[in-house]
């Protein structure tokens, strides 16, 4: 249970809103970390603490790709679908990944280690087609860099090809007194 693990935790995320749904993002976020994903239970337990129904909160994950609601590979393959990526060949780069691995998008290896998913825009406009794997991008990708990545991730669990990382934002603290 996330309340008996993580009290601390909780509570300061739940001090810097003064509305407490406002903590939802950031306490799924928490469920992830801790399971790999957003479990039904968690989910029930955010709602109590938040006073929300379990749908409130279960509307918000299935509206994030960013949260998962089944565990994932060790390498999560996330691949940007949106316009601009499309238009230099996201779809291409999907279906290159998917022969390459075995799989279709939404699925995960037999050996748990990737799991690919056709996510909206990461941002990454002018340099597509992009992927985000786990916390990393990698921008102007072919078959050739993504065999390269994808064996550099086998080998040792990280590429030289990646040219940034993603970092969840932290909020900032909610100013007392003023």
């Amino acid at each position: 249970m996330l309340k008996e693990k993580y009290t601390t935790e909780i509570a300061d995320i739940l001090s810097r809103y003064p509305v407490k749904r406002s903590a939802l993002l950031p306490l799924l976020y928490l469920a992830q970390r801790e399971q790999g994903y957003v479990s039904e239970a968690a989910m029930q337990e955010i709602a109590g603490i938040l006073k929300l129904t379990p749908p409130q909160v279960y509307e918000t994950v299935t509206f994030y790709t960013m949260l998962n609601l089944k565990p994932l590979g060790k390498f999560h393959l996330q691949v940007c679908k949106s316009l601009m990526c499309a238009l230099v060949g996201s779809d291409i780069l999907i279906g290159w990944l998917e022969k390459k691995l075995g799989i279709k998008a939404g699925e995960t290896t037999h050996d748990g280690l990737f799991t690919i998913s056709k996510v909206e825009c990461l941002g990454a406009c002018g340099t597509g087609p992009m992927m985000q794997v786990n916390d990393d991008y990698y921008e102007r990708l072919t078959e050739e860099k993504v065999d390269r990545i994808l064996a550099d991730l086998k080998r040792d669990g990280t590429s030289a090809l990646k040219t940034g990382p993603f970092m969840w934002p932290e909020p900032a603290p909610a100013k007392r007194g003023a």
